[in-house]
């Protein structure tokens, strides 16, 4: 669909107004349930380090004592089972959680422990990483500490096992998979869990972690291999990681490619670290260090959503109409459902002006109009007049139903987030499809078509639509917040099927309209 324009005066407006100032966004505060690591790699020290590198507030109820150094272990005390349940009641009697991360718990009756607080202050968010055998081979929960673990996985949302942890759970789940995703796939299945299957001990270039759903859904995500013997501490840190950035964000994907992208930072960084003989520590710091900027919201949707925009990009019907081979009958279908697409979106345009303040609400009803002109003008040149009443196509009605669904969010809460965060890659793709396409040459079939995905009054229309939904996600809470990300990456998704959805008109010929 072309994106909604607005006059030469509304962009240059819109260009002008100086950014609003941001609400800075509520610190999560998380809390840690583990044992030490006294050369401060793993355990609650690393986990402290994560928290406070993802910007949250950290917190730490110590389970065990844990003599070791990066090396191995040594030996491991665990204090008065009764003496945890006073710790864990002083946080939770007198500090709001947001995010609870449990590592190591040692024994069953420290497991019984965490399950009955759980049971009664459960947080929102639940990342159990099931600390049961380190990486270098060390038992770190006895047998019956092993058993107990399936009433704390049960209360997860996301559990976090190395290799060797996740076949214990699938035997748990009465499950013998060899294969590390059928292992995780079962264990999702039979606690109703998310399990993150990492990679990092894998071969290859890249690290691949497994993010599976109960439903066995997967979402893979991809980072380069780090050469380096420095990884002890990974699984802590990465879960605490984990924990915190989902506390912000409202979306676990969002938190576990963000904690990904940082932990291979960190591990970047550990060999410069030089602690210890051993398996080092990777350094938490090391984004910090660098400078990082961090990130704008939107920024990090778009990113997220970059596999699905490189599929757009590639589509036949945007190459097609960037080298003029696009048949004219095809682009005729795809106009018609724009034009039905166009004046559904006009709608919502306004109503989002309609609940915006002062200079928003201006911005959203210039583009609400310059939807309207969009279909009226540029489309209805190219369609032959009975064409406009072609019936709406599946895709197109797909795309709608998810633009509907926002709207009825809208209707119930009086709240706009949802809906603009839906209503934004139409502006931001179609901006970045018209950067891409450049510039048509004379006599190019479909010069106007691609001068408007050009035209930079849209790119700053696009601009500033950015900036304020920006400002919206950055006042959201978590649970908003991760409404508006998944609201734009199904945008985003949908407009690669709206692109694509030219390609089955070769196959519906009485449902094509002509071109004129």
């Amino acid at each position: 669909m072309t994106g909604p324009t607005t006059t030469a005066s509304g962009a240059a407006a819109g260009a002008a107004t100086a950014p609003a100032v941001l609400q800075v966004l509520q610190v999560p505060r998380v809390l840690s349930i583990a044992g030490t690591d006294p050369t401060g790699g793993a355990g609650v020290q690393a986990d402290l380090k994560a928290i406070a590198a993802q910007d949250g507030y950290g917190m730490a109820v110590v389970t065990a004592l844990v003599a070791q150094n990066t090396r191995g272990v040594r030996s491991v005390h665990v204090p008065d089972a009764a003496f945890l349940r006073e710790q864990l009641d002083a946080v939770s009697d007198d500090v709001t959680i947001d995010a609870v991360k449990t590592g190591m718990l040692g024994t069953a009756e420290v497991v019984r422990v965490v399950v009955d607080w759980l049971r009664e202050h459960r947080p929102e968010r639940v990342v159990v990483d099931p600390v049961m055998v380190a990486t270098s081979g060390d038992r770190l929960l006895d047998a019956d500490g092993g058993a107990a673990m399936v009433d704390l996985v049960a209360l997860a949302d996301l559990v976090t096992p190395n290799r060797d942890e996740l076949r214990v759970l699938a035997e748990l789940a009465g499950s013998s998979a060899t294969d590390p995703l059928d292992a995780a796939r079962a264990v999702a299945r039979h606690f109703d869990v998310r399990v993150l299957a990492k990679g990092g001990h894998d071969g290859g270039p890249t690290s691949d972690d497994a993010l599976v759903a109960p439903d066995g859904s997967v979402r893979v995500f991809t980072g380069p291999r780090i050469p380096t013997g420095n990884t002890h501490g990974t699984g802590c840190s990465l879960s605490s990681a984990i924990a915190t950035l989902v506390a912000r964000h409202g979306d676990w994907e969002l938190a576990v490619g963000a904690a990904k992208t940082w932990l291979t930072a960190a591990l970047r960084g550990a060999d410069a670290l030089e602690v210890g003989q051993g398996q080092g520590p990777v350094d938490h710091n090391a984004a910090v260090r660098a400078a990082l900027p961090t990130p704008r919201l939107t920024d990090l949707w778009w990113d997220d959503a970059t596999e699905v925009l490189e599929e757009t990009l590639a589509c036949s019907f945007l190459r097609g109409l960037a080298d003029g081979t696009l048949d004219p009958e095809v682009f005729a279908g795809y106009l018609a459902q724009d034009v039905h697409y166009l004046r559904a979106y006009e709608q919502h345009l306004a109503a989002v002006a309609a609940g915006s303040p002062g200079d928003a609400a201006a911005f959203w009803t210039t583009a609400s109009e310059g939807c309207a002109a969009e279909a009226r003008d540029l489309h209805h040149r190219r369609l032959a007049g009975s064409h406009a009443d072609d019936p709406v196509h599946p895709v197109c009605a797909g795309y709608l139903a998810h633009l509907a669904a926002a709207a009825r969010e809208h209707t119930a809460t009086g709240d706009v987030s949802v809906l603009t965060a839906a209503v934004l890659p139409c502006f931001r793709v179609y901006a970045w499809v018209g950067d891409r396409l450049g510039t048509a040459p004379v006599g190019h079939p479909f010069a106007d078509w691609i001068t408007a995905y050009g035209d930079p009054g849209f790119a700053a229309s696009s601009a500033r639509a950015t900036e304020l939904v920006e400002e919206l996600a950055r006042r959201a809470d978590p649970g908003l917040r991760g409404r508006m990300a998944r609201a734009f990456r199904e945008s985003v998704a949908q407009e690669l099927a709206f692109f694509r959805m030219p390609e089955a008109f070769a196959t519906e010929p009485e449902d094509r309209p002509t071109a004129v």
